[in-house]
């Protein structure tokens, strides 16, 4: 987690194809901290990278186009940007079960 400017830097872990779309709960225990987001979409066509971006919106309270992906495309550990993100957010979602 990081904040450059406006934004704040989330690294995440994301388990498509989930029952139910959740953000929230720690991965691992390195540095940075890797926030846990399970969602429904199948990791197909960018599918899961679009339900991952509209997920962590929700959590932050801000619209899904404030949230862009910077890394990680294809991967599960992706680092996204939120824009006005409140790292107390963050601190919160990583202290939650994704259930």
């Amino acid at each position: 987690m990081s904040g450059g400017g406006s934004g704040l830097r989330v690294t995440v872990r994301v388990q498509p194809g989930a029952a139910r779309t959740r953000v929230g709960g720690r991965w691992g225990d390195g540095e940075p901290p890797v926030l846990m987001v399970k969602v429904t979409a199948p990791p197909v066509d960018g599918k899961a990278n679009d339900a991952v971006r509209v997920a962590l919106a929700e959590a932050f309270g801000v619209r899904a186009s404030a949230v862009t992906l910077v890394q990680g495309a294809s991967a599960r550990v992706k680092v996204l940007e939120v824009e006005e993100g409140d790292p107390d957010r963050l601190v919160a979602l990583l202290a939650g079960p994704a259930g």
